[in-house]
């Protein structure tokens, strides 16, 4: 059958589509900026008909529709990286949480995570009738690949992105042709904080380097400390607007990088309007599947390899809490722990935590004694390698747990420091070293 047809069949009505959803069923949804919209916008509205669905997602931005009280105890959601739409259903029991490693979430589906119909944003065709997946690859390909019954809201303002990010035709069940604005993520302007902890995280970043940030005050600073740097490379889970910014200023080349030379890779993008107009049918940029993105054996392989990521505290030993406030879950480990193994073992390679010094208005320091009772340790001990605040850089790779205590105390904000060197000395029974 010419594709052309075979997608002609497939057009459906959202009502019609949803009938391959039934009772019991695991249903996995899209991620990030390709959350799709109108489907899970019709099951809200149909949410009387349906009980006991599983929705398996990561972070969804804007409105989830699936996540209004009403629709409790008809959809249960299920995730393992929260953001702040899903955190609140999540700790109040109207979803659960599972700890993973980002990277193996794609080989859990269909297994851990059972995915009966899997709900995804795509493209448009084209002439040869693959649709790209846009701006989320992440776990999708794996999801589609064993769904019974895949749904795909072919949008046409998401922008067609390359790499192994495409699909067919003639794997799809119901088409849903749509054009709607994605979720546009707008980030403030750094604060003095963050570009201060900007400055001291770009002072380890040499030239060639290749890049994992994430998005938010700290990694946008550090890109703004970056116009210095020549033939930067990216390799990471996500990007933004701000690597885009330094793709023209042309800072960032990927001439030095060991793998994918000239591209810049990633598993999912967000940012602003902007940022997806750049992406759209840009050559230098590919999506690949985050099995491979964030495998610690393939980020290894890239020379120079630097990864940013933050955390919400650290204790004096260098355990880092990224994911929990004592039993709260905040987020998930996402691809912390993935770059920062894989940056410890490429050759020249780096892996930064960096953190303002305090929280919740300066009343709270983020370097603690102990983390908050309940905390999960996220990065541990072993693996940490550079943490950095507003005040400056520990390196904790190779000290002993009192040279950590030392240097991570220098680093802490003035306010606390007090607090910390009585710990300190009660612990290793000898003077703070001034």
């Amino acid at each position: 059958m010419n594709w052309k047809d075979e997608y002609k069949r497939k057009v459906s009505k959202p009502e019609e589509a949803i009938k391959d959803i039934h009772d019991g069923d695991c249903v996995v949804l899209g991620h990030a900026a390709a959350v799709p919209k109108i489907i899970p916008q019709t099951l809200a509205d149909h949410y009387e008909d349906y009980n006991d669905v599983l929705i398996f997602h990561m972070t969804t931005l804007g409105d989830n529709p699936l996540l209004h009280p009403n629709c409790f105890g008809h959809f249960r959601h299920v995730s393992n990286f929260l953001s702040g739409n899903s955190r609140d259903a999540v700790n109040h029991l109207n979803g659960d949480f599972f700890p993973a490693y980002f990277h193996d979430v794609p080989d859990m589906i269909g297994d851990e995570i059972p995915c009966d119909v899997a709900v995804f944003q795509a493209t448009p065709p084209n002439d040869d009738g693959y649709l790209s997946l846009g701006v989320s690859c992440d776990y999708a390909l794996a999801a589609i690949r064993c769904a019974k019954s895949v749904i795909i809201e072919t949008n046409e303002l998401m922008p067609f992105v390359g790499g192994n990010n495409m699909i067919h035709v003639s794997q799809i069940d119901h088409i849903i042709p749509c054009a709607y604005p994605l979720p546009e993520l707008h980030s403030e302007e750094s604060t003095e904080i963050e570009r201060a902890i900007g400055r001291h995280c770009a002072s380890l970043v040499v030239d060639g380097s290749t890049l994992q940030l994430g998005i938010g005050g700290i990694p946008n600073a550090v890109l703004a400390e970056l116009s210095e740097k020549n033939d930067l490379g990216i390799h990471s889970e996500m990007f933004s607007d701000g690597v885009a910014d330094l793709m023209k200023k042309g800072n960032i080349t990927g001439r030095k990088k060991s793998m994918h030379k000239g591209k810049v890779v990633t598993t999912f993008i967000m940012g602003s309007r902007d940022l997806y107009d750049f992406v759209d049918n840009n050559d230098d940029i590919e999506l690949y599947p985050v099995d491979y993105t964030n495998d610690p054996m393939i980020i290894a392989r890239q020379y120079r390899m630097v990864s940013i990521n933050s955390c919400l505290e650290v204790d004096l030993m260098g355990q880092v809490a990224s994911e929990t406030i004592g039993m709260r879950q905040y987020s998930g480990i996402g691809g912390q722990i993935d770059f920062v193994r894989g940056a410890s073992m490429s050759r020249e390679g780096k892996s930064i935590i960096a953190m303002p010094s305090t929280a919740a208005g300066g009343t709270i320091s983020r370097i603690k004694p102990f983390l908050t009772p309940g905390s999960a340790v996220s990065t541990t001990r072993n693996d940490v390698n550079y943490l950095v605040t507003e005040y400056g850089i520990a390196r904790l790779k190779g000290r002993t747990l009192q040279h950590r205590a030392e240097d991570l105390i220098r680093i802490a904000h003035p306010d606390f420091r007090p607090m910390l060197i009585e710990e300190y000395e009660r612990r290793f029974a000898t003077k703070f070293p001034e």
